[in-house]
């Protein structure tokens, strides 16, 4: 396969997985807030469900072995790709709305930007430092306007906010950090390996709170809902995910975290489950602001793939 078709498909496979994620925002709204499961037994059953599709189609790949240091390696990475991010987003969405959520989301490619100058010694420069500044200017507008806001169901919480600083922080490790490692390998062998770690990992977390999960009383609606939310959002595109990872650089899959806030927006205002906001408004053009001056820093460094 010639390069340009390999860069193709790494582009492709991105955004499919980031349609993907954007509609799971407004699906896994309606599970945290309908669902009654707590957000750790539906990591675990995501994890479960997936990895055991990953170790199904393994079956009908060629098989890589993989030594004992880059297993230990892969469940590293299975913590900072799936254990973290899918627990914090969980959290995370249960305590915003998918409109504040998905503006925040934008600055993933900032904390990408750290993980790079730290790792990459790439240089942070003064046009990255105002688009870090006017970027989280407009996530302390948001903190500010939800801090004194009335409460409510539909009401962006300053904990979600928190919830979701640590999933864009966590992911952006990932994606700054494991590419060698998840270029070593097919997708399947390392999505295999990374989804059993993340599941044994939780059992010790969502094992207390099986006896409480009245999964009897799920709607279901939610249980459609879990089903998208275990396929697609989990399954497929942590499949797509690598496919990008190992064709395009991590920046460029990161940018691809813009098509997630556009999606999940356009869902979110279509059924109703958020709205526009002249505060919400105001915070999205400081962020997006914010990250468009970053990414004009990085214009002048060597082109991505």
């Amino acid at each position: 396969m010639g390069t340009h078709n390999r860069v193709a498909i790494g582009h492709l496979a991105c955004a499919a997985a980031y349609i993907i994620f954007g509609i799971n925002v407004v699906v896994c709204r309606d599970i945290a807030t309908d669902g009654g499961l707590q957000p750790i037994v539906l990591f675990s059953m995501r994890a479960l469900v997936a990895g055991a599709l990953f170790w199904l189609v393994s079956l009908f790949t060629p098989r890589e072995q993989v030594p004992a240091k880059d297993l230990l390696r892969l469940c590293g990475a299975g913590v900072l790709g799936l254990f973290l991010p899918q627990l914090t987003f969980l959290h995370a969405i249960a305590h915003t709305t998918p409109v504040d959520l998905s503006v925040m989301s934008t600055t993933t490619p900032i904390f990408t930007m750290f993980v790079a100058a730290i790792f990459l010694k790439e240089p942070i420069t003064w046009k990255k430092a105002l688009g870090v500044a006017l970027s989280f200017g407009g996530i302390l507008w948001l903190i500010f306007q939800s801090t004194f806001a009335s409460s409510g169901p539909s009401q962006t919480e300053p904990i979600g906010i928190l919830y979701c600083f640590a999933n864009y922080i966590v992911f952006a490790l990932y994606l700054g950090t494991c590419r060698p490692l998840i270029a070593r390998y097919s997708v399947v062998t390392s999505m295999k390996w990374m989804f059993l770690a993340s599941f044994l990992l939780s059992l010790p977390f969502s094992l207390p709170h099986l006896p409480q999960s009245d999964f009897a009383a799920v709607p279901t609606k939610v249980w459609w809902e879990i089903g998208y939310m275990i396929f697609f959002s989990t399954f497929l595109a942590y499949y797509l995910i690598p496919v990008g990872q190992q064709r395009i650089r991590p920046t460029l899959v990161s940018m691809y975290g813009y098509l997630q806030p556009i999606i999940a927006i356009a869902v979110a205002i279509w059924t109703g489950m958020d709205r526009l906001t002249v505060t919400k408004i105001v915070a999205a053009l400081l962020v997006f602001t914010g990250v468009w001056v970053v990414n004009q820093s990085r214009a002048a460094t060597p082109t991505d793939n």
